[in-house]
Parts: structure tokens; C-alpha cells; sequence
């Protein structure tokens, strides 16, 4: 193995227990489509407990090591190469606070070496604890890559296993805004519905009777003329969640080209406003608990350019037709 190239690997969560090796790629590594996943391992190029495995259905176990060989070394950044590509809103010698730019990783994909939260929080910052594997350097928590907002990044190990454990136990708020087609019938209401892998799309997460447990609660903030902007309020936190439940009730997220309903056309957008490259979702507010002060604090993020612009086109189109 060359020096452009390293190892990266993740442990299988008691979640995945059972699950067929390629699918399970699919939720530890960011970056690779179930035929990726299903070649590596074919390949050889996927080793469990350090021994390289080729069958992609065989199942993977609770405490496992998953490790991909041979995948890009992240890139090292210098601070002037990151400088302006990550916003701190907050930093102390324990953590910081960033507004993560839609399009950007969480942490490094297992597909490529771009950058992502993590090497560009640590040419900012310096080093940073690794308790979340290696290639993910103060990750606490992550989005989704098109999801704009709030993550808090973990500057000392104690930090970090404090911070998961309150993600983990659920005394972390979380609110995002989600600009959706549609205006739902209540002004708010909880989604309690199981989400799972999608039997149909295995690369993608669904609403069904036998996935883990998710809530999630969303109060309408405004109805704009056949759209509507909410507040999302995470009580669990499955993967893509909030995309999943808005869909499931027939209000997917505008720009969303996962969870779109299928066989129902999105409502037409009007001009001038343009199709966003990606879904309306932001972390607007995080609030957790300082992890060496214990006090409660709470940050927030403005819109970004193209959310805030999308909708101050819905909101002209709305007060127009009023």
C-alpha cells in the first residue's frame, strides 16, 4: 500500500447486527452506491476483524472491525487553504461550533479524498480527538451532505465521549428548517414512525413496520400558497429522518430528489424562482450542554443565500396571489 493510501475503518453498531456486509457499508461509510459497496468487497478490498472478505451477503456482527483497504488518504490542509470554507460561530478549548456549507462531508468519504468537516476543522483548529474512527477527527454528529447548519465539533477526547453520550441518550435539541410542497393540515404534529433500510432501495431509508423506533415533531411556521417552511424538531436520530418522515406524510422536502414522492409530480416553483441544486434542509438551532461546564447552551445559524432566496420568491409569489 502506497503512501497516497490508507486504511479507514468503523465498528458495526448493535443496529447492524445481521445485516449482509455490502448493505452494511452503505450506513458506515459515506460516499459509495450499494454496486460500489458490493465490488469492493468482491475485490477484496473489504477485511472484517483484519481478514479480507469477498462474499458481499455475508453477515456482519455486533463489535465487528470493517475496515476498507487501499481507499484515498484524506488531504492535508494548510489553514489558508481552509480559511473561509468552514464558519466557527464558537470555539473554546473544548469545542466549536460550525455552520456547515451545503455539499460538503461530515467526515471523509470512503470514495474519495475531498475534504471534508473534519480536515478542514482540523487545518483551522488543530488536531483533533479520533474516538469516532479513523478519517473522523472531532466528529460528534453528522448531516447529510446537502443539509446545511449547525455541528458541534469535539476538541479533547473527554469532550467528545461527553458530547456522544448526550447525542446518544437524547438531551441534545435539535431544530432544523425544511422548506416542504405542501401545507400540512395542523399547525404541528408528531410523525412517530419506524424507519429502516428501504427493501427496494437498499441505498436509501424508508418508513417501515420493522425499522428502529424514530419520532420526529414539526410545527408549520408558515404556509406559503402550495408550500410551506416548518420547523423539524429530531427526538431520534435515524438517518436521513427527517426527509423520510416529511415524505411519508406527502410534504417532502423542495429539492429532496431521493424522497420525492414517486409518481407525483413536484409542484412547479414560481418565477423567477430556480429548481434548488439540493434539499431545503438547515440546522437552524443546536442545544446541548457544555461538556466540561455543564451548562446549557444554545447556538443558532441564519439561512443560507439559497434557501433564503427560495423562499423570499415563495413569499412574494404567496402575498401576490393572497
Amino acid at each position: 500500500m502506497d503512501s497516497a493510501r490508507k486504511r479507514v475503518s468503523s465498528s458495526v453498531p448493535a443496529e447492524l447486527d445481521g445485516e449482509r456486509l455490502d448493505r452494511a457499508l452503505l450506513r458506515l461509510f459515506d460516499g459509495p452506491s450499494r454496486s460500489a459497496a458490493r465490488r469492493w468487497v468482491e475485490q477484496g478490498r473489504v477485511a472484517v476483524d483484519g481478514l479480507p472478505q469477498r462474499r458481499p451477503s455475508r453477515p456482519v456482527r455486533t463489535g465487528e472491525r470493517i475496515e476498507l483497504l487501499g481507499t484515498p488518504s484524506a488531504p492535508v490542509l494548510t489553514r489558508e487553504e481552509a480559511a473561509g470554507k468552514l464558519p466557527i460561530l464558537f470555539e473554546d478549548e473544548d469545542i466549536a461550533v460550525i455552520d456547515k456549507p451545503a455539499g460538503l462531508l461530515s467526515h471523509r468519504s470512503s470514495a474519495g479524498g475531498e475534504p471534508s468537516v473534519s480536515e478542514l476543522a482540523v487545518a483551522l483548529l488543530g488536531p483533533l480527538p479520533d474516538g469516532q474512527g479513523e478519517g473522523r477527527p472531532g466528529i460528534v454528529h453528522r448531516l447529510d451532505r446537502q443539509t446545511s447548519g449547525l455541528m458541534v465539533i469535539a476538541r479533547r477526547e473527554a469532550s467528545q465521549e461527553e458530547l456522544m453520550r448526550q447525542f446518544r441518550e437524547r438531551q441534545v435539541s435539535k431544530t432544523y428548517s425544511a422548506l416542504v410542497h405542501g401545507e400540512p393540515r395542523f399547525a404541528s404534529e408528531w410523525i412517530e414512525e419506524p424507519i429502516g433500510r428501504s427493501r427496494r432501495h437498499p441505498d436509501r431509508m424508508a418508513v417501515c413496520a420493522d425499522g428502529r423506533e424514530a419520532s420526529t415533531f414539526y410545527e408549520t411556521s408558515e404556509r406559503l400558497a402550495g408550500f410551506a417552511l416548518l420547523a423539524a424538531h429530531p427526538h431520534t436520530g435515524r438517518t436521513h429522518q427527517i426527509r423520510v418522515h416529511l415524505s411519508s406524510i406527502g410534504h417532502p422536502v423542495v429539492g429532496d430528489r431521493v424522497y420525492r414522492i414517486a409518481g407525483a409530480p413536484p409542484r412547479r416553483l414560481p418565477s423567477p424562482a430556480r429548481a434548488p441544486q439540493r434539499q431545503m434542509l438547515h440546522a437552524a438551532e443546536l442545544a446541548f450542554r457544555h461538556p466540561t461546564l455543564g451548562d446549557m447552551r444554545t447556538f443558532t445559524a441564519p439561512l443560507p443565500a439559497d434557501f433564503a432566496e427560495l423562499l423570499a420568491h415563495l413569499r412574494a409569489a404567496a402575498a401576490g396571489g393572497a
